[in-house]
Formats: C-alpha cells, sequence, structure tokens
C-alpha cells in the first residue's frame, strides 16, 4: 500500500474515493477513528491508501478532477 492522499477534510476523502471506485481502483482510508484521540475537532488527517501498482493511475485520476495538485 502506498499513500494517496493525505488530508483533515472528509468531503475530500469521500470524493476521492467515489472518484477511484469509479475508476475500478481499490482505496484504503487509514485513521479514520482518530478523531477520538482529538475530540472530534479533526485536527488529524485521513491517509487515503491504494496499492503500489495502482498509484500513478489513481494519482493521475485524482489530479485530473482537481484533488490533488502538482502530482
Amino acid at each position: 500500500m502506498k499513500e494517496l492522499l493525505r488530508t483533515t477534510d472528509p468531503t475530500v476523502i469521500a470524493f476521492a474515493q467515489a472518484l477511484l471506485q469509479g475508476e475500478g481502483i481499490d482505496v484504503f482510508v487509514m485513521d479514520v477513528h482518530m478523531s477520538i484521540l482529538d475530540g472530534g475537532i479533526g485536527a488529524l488527517p485521513r491517509r487515503m491508501m491504494v496499492h503500489e501498482d495502482d498509484h500513478a493511475a489513481a494519482a493521475r485520476a485524482l489530479t485530473d478532477n482537481g484533488v490533488l495538485l502538482g502530482h
């Protein structure tokens, strides 16, 4: 697994996950339950992981849709 995206914005994670699932790329979101540690204020980022073989295609899909910049 390779990190593709790190953000504190849950809407970005949801949008990116939907885009990648539409492309047939499996994703795994880590740190979803970290809000327990930060009191629910969303200070700790979530990480979106993809298989190494899918990383380039996933990065391209997110860049093309304005989710990732400069990739």
